[in-house]
């Protein structure tokens, strides 16, 4: 969608004076040894923010320095600040990036998409968002589009369309960058799906024991400042480093997960120490983090992708070829919180519903194998979706939830079906 160029924004301060990097030193960087710089903005942090793990602070170390050579890095994830009640230090956590980071804005809400781009496309700048909570809720008024810009600008080349004005008082399109490093700050912010696959995350804990020193601006803006030329200066000579190396991350980070800690990862590299482990174990911390979210049901997978997992643990062993209502029941017996009259959706699911969703999803559709005879759907329509989600062909049916009342009754998926064509 193109937009009309609009000055409706607010900035909570006005934006700090760039950290201009000084000329750099050939090795380690202009700055000093990689892996110190590192440690000290680590430390930093430490002093002032309280995270509910301390791997959280590497990961802020690790973000921030990342924003000076994120044109290197190709890719730069969005940083969430998260925390379950207000008074947590998201905003301090943002003042102390604004001293860190590269080129900081800081703002306190966001109207308008296109003064984004347009800010951006007067130079690269890092993005804090405050109050996330309201500037990024799905109900607000043209959040949908703001949201594009910033899925966008997470690899480098985004861009948008923005309507300008000419000289003859009218209006030509010009293509205007997206990418930029962005942090956001909220109380549990509703961010979409496709937002969170470009996040990491950092949940902030109230400091109820006081173990934080006050960010007391007046007396450490001086030395905060200080640490982001520092570290302004250390990126710069190492950018070539940056952008030319590859390094590997843990088995199973691919994808998506991949574009989101590889630029983490490579300023580890270059940086040296612990920090490259430190990376790597942040990867995998997530990824059982995500792993355990998803065994406990507490991320809810899109129907269309639930289904398709509940009909390969329902499928009976051998058989090449179900009918429709036979499929149907099983799930509704398998997971009746899900298919069943007890589902959100507050009824069962029906052939119908079934159909759409493999359909419109996978392109898969029922037939009619013997004429006359049931339409059903066929076990070799289902194995390219089977593949593509890593469900093995020769995985044996998980065993299905207990039905809501199961005092009497069947025991299991197949015993149910045995003894319905016992008494057909």
């Amino acid at each position: 969608m193109v937009s009309a160029v609009d000055d409706a924004w607010v900035v909570e301060s006005q934006p700090v004076q760039p950290v201009q990097p000084g000329k750099p030193v050939t090795g380690e960087g202009g700055g000093g040894s990689g892996w110190t710089i590192l440690d000290e903005v680590r430390a930093w942090f430490d002093r002032f923010i309280c995270t509910l793990e301390e791997a959280d602070l590497d990961l802020l170390a690790l973000w921030a320095v990342h924003t000076h050579v994120c044109v290197e890095t190709y890719t730069t994830p969005r940083l969430q600040l998260d925390s379950p009640v207000p008074g947590s230090g998201k905003t301090t956590v943002l003042e102390h990036l604004e001293r860190v980071c590269m080129h900081p804005v800081q703002m306190a809400s966001l109207a308008s998409p296109a003064l984004l781009t347009r800010m951006l496309d007067s130079g690269m700048r890092t993005i804090l968002i405050d109050e996330a909570d309201r500037t990024l809720s799905p109900d607000k008024e043209g959040v949908g589009e703001l949201i594009a810009v910033l899925n966008s600008g997470y690899k480098r080349g985004g861009t948008r369309p923005v309507l300008v004005p000419t000289k003859e008082s009218g209006w030509i399109t010009k293509e205007m960058p997206t990418f930029a490093p962005v942090a956001f700050a909220g109380n549990d912010p509703k961010i979409p799906d496709d937002t969170k696959s470009r996040t990491l995350r950092v949940l902030l804990m109230p400091d109820t024991h006081g173990e934080a020193e006050d960010s007391d601006w007046e007396t450490y803006d001086d030395a905060a400042r200080d640490l982001g030329r520092r570290v302004a200066l250390w990126a710069e000579g190492v950018k070539d480093e940056i952008r030319t190396n590859r390094p590997v991350l843990p088995e199973g980070i691919r994808g998506r997960n991949r574009e989101r800690w590889a630029p983490l990862k490579r300023v580890a590299v270059a940086a040296g120490g612990r920090w490259p482990m430190v990376v790597d174990e942040l990867a995998l911390r997530e990824a059982r983090e995500i792993a355990a979210e998803h065994e406990d049901g507490i991320v809810q997978q899109r129907p269309s992708v639930a289904v398709l997992r509940h009909i390969h643990e329902v499928w009976p062993d051998g058989e090449t070829f179900l009918p429709t209502e036979d499929l149907v029941e099983r799930l509704r017996w398998h997971n009746p919180e899900a298919w069943g009259a007890d589902s959100s959706k507050g009824k069962p699911l029906t052939a119908q519903a079934l159909g759409r969703m493999l359909s419109r999803n996978y392109k898969i559709t029922s037939c009619r194998p013997v004429q006359p005879g049931p339409r059903g759907y066929s076990r070799s329509s289902l194995e390219p979706a089977f593949h593509r989600f890593g469900l093995d062909p020769s995985k044996k049916p998980a065993d299905p939830v207990e039905p809501a009342e199961p005092a009497e009754g069947p025991s299991s998926l197949n015993d149910f079906f045995a003894a319905k064509e016992a008494t057909a």
